[in-house]
């Protein structure tokens, strides 16, 4: 395959969703920067990506927790002399527990991760979009967007976050050809669970996850359509439209029964290179549960 010298940098491209949308960039001739904290997992899926689909892939082992980590990202590839065509903002994370009990200190790294990152890398690269008049960024939301959800109020309050200020940003730039979109996923064969301490729930125990190719593939047509908004699935549809209809009261009870305890179902990711990261991260951590992050202490691994 012929590349079309075009980049598309992704954050979080190692496992999930954002593996699966570097594969289908990757598909369409698109170069990569892929953006996560593993210099181990990075190497491994850029040597398949370039082998696979004949593309150059470059690797930014970045720890998005960390404050201007995504400043860190934009000048490494303006140093690159790279034109980043399309961003994706996919990395994010959650921690389960009431929030009187879990640590502030991971709270404060999700709202870096999920709220600050997000917001600092679209804005270095929409003001580069907006001066070329071209351009693409596609921001990860979630259902939960739309669900203010007891046991993971953080994680739910910041992609309210990304869904409010995508939309905004979308209007401010529509008479350009530029293009924003948030994706609003529901719960996803991921290892999302594992690293949020969430596998002990009914999410994670019951329900009936979708893939994380059929919601990449939905998010890469809407982006590439410009459509504003990407809310794959059809029960995600209905639940979405719920949601925007219900009390804030009932949709929260709602939520609170899926983050409910639940110890019968479902043990692990299916996902192939989902299970790889989780596999890389037990290894890393000698713990089946959990992240590269110290719950106690404010420590990062990576």
């Amino acid at each position: 395959m012929t590349t079309t010298q075009k980049y598309a940098l992704i954050t979080g491209g190692t496992s999930g969703i954002g593996y699966e949308l570097s594969k289908l960039f990757a598909k369409d001739g698109y170069n990569l920067i892929i953006v996560s904290r593993s210099d181990e997992r990075l190497d491994d899926v850029a040597r398949q990506f370039e082998q696979q689909y004949n593309i150059q892939v470059k690797t930014l082992a970045k720890d998005l927790f960390k404050p201007g980590a995504a400043k860190e990202v934009y000048e490494q590839t303006t140093q690159w002399g790279i034109t980043v065509d399309v961003l994706v903002n996919n990395a994010g994370q959650a921690e389960y527990g009431a929030f009187a009990e879990t640590d502030l200190d991971r709270d404060i790294d999700l709202v870096h991760l999920d709220i600050i990152a997000l917001m600092s890398l679209t804005k270095y690269y929409l003001k580069d979009m907006l001066a070329r008049n071209e351009g693409r960024i596609l921001n990860l939301a979630s259902s939960l967007a739309k669900s203010p959800t007891p046991l993971m109020a953080v994680y739910a309050a910041s992609k309210a976050f990304v869904l409010s200020f995508t939309e905004a940003l979308v209007q401010e730039v529509k008479d350009t050809n530029v293009t924003l979109t948030a994706l609003m996923p529901n719960a996803t064969d991921t290892d999302f669970f594992h690293k949020a301490n969430a596998t002990d729930t009914v999410a994670y125990k019951k329900l009936v996850f979708y893939k994380p190719e059929e919601i990449a593939e939905a998010a890469y047509e809407g982006l590439m359509a410009g459509t504003d908004k990407v809310v794959p699935g059809i029960i995600n549809k209905v639940q979405t439209a719920m949601n925007n209809t219900l009390p804030d009261s009932v949709v929260t009870a709602m939520t609170g029964g899926i983050t409910a305890e639940s110890t019968s179902g479902k043990q692990h990711t299916e996902h192939e290179a989902s299970a790889e990261e989780r596999t890389h991260i037990n290894n890393k951590t000698g713990n089946s549960q959990g992240d590269l992050t110290s719950h106690e202490g404010h420590v990062h691994e990576d």
